[in-house]
């Protein structure tokens, strides 16, 4: 497995062994003691799987007391996933990153504890699964809108359906207060 730091201190890209031949392929996509070794310590606990059409953006959103670290994998199709820093203190505090994942490069994502997500599906359908460090919470739940200005995330194209929470989160700042 190969392990690239990205450009938000803590956030891994992982690529992982991908075996192919006429059939198809074989892949493992966790083994825990391989990412101890990378340095996730915090055991994961949930796995949410969402499937998605073209278009539709989820997020930004955060847990705000409890903060999960998140595993993200996209087992169909293709998206664009964007974190953004909102730990405190951080000197990387308000930066994003956007990452295209898919089917087809065997790679993950790891988000440490401290990060909104969000991401925009880009193919016809796209299956994420994501493995998480504490389970969802609905009460401890935030989010801020996807296009604030004050983060200006270059998302690849306009999202062609958002969920109405996702339509009337506050502002980044606002959302953090």
């Amino acid at each position: 497995m190969n392990i690239t730091p990205t450009k938000l201190p803590g956030s891994l890209l992982f690529e992982l062994p991908r075996f192919s031949d006429q059939r198809g392929f074989f892949q493992e996509n966790f083994r825990a003691a391989a990412y101890q070794a990378a340095g996730i310590t915090q055991p994961l606990l949930q796995d949410n799987w969402s499937r998605s059409v073209k278009g539709v953006l989820r997020g930004m959103h955060f847990q705000r007391t409890q903060p999960q670290g998140k595993l993200i994998s996209v087992l169909r199709g293709e998206i664009f996933d964007v974190a953004v820093d909102i730990r405190p203190g951080s000197t990387s505090f308000g930066q994003w990153q956007g990452i295209v994942l898919s089917e087809h490069s065997a790679q993950q994502l790891w988000l440490p504890p401290g990060f909104a997500h969000g991401f925009l599906v880009l193919s016809d359908i796209a299956d994420v699964l994501y493995k998480t460090s504490s389970y969802y919470n609905s009460a401890d739940e935030g989010s801020f809108c996807w296009n604030d200005s004050d983060l200006a995330i270059a998302w690849p194209q306009q999202p062609t359906q958002l969920s109405a929470k996702d339509a009337a989160a506050p502002a980044f700042y606002q959302a953090l207060a």
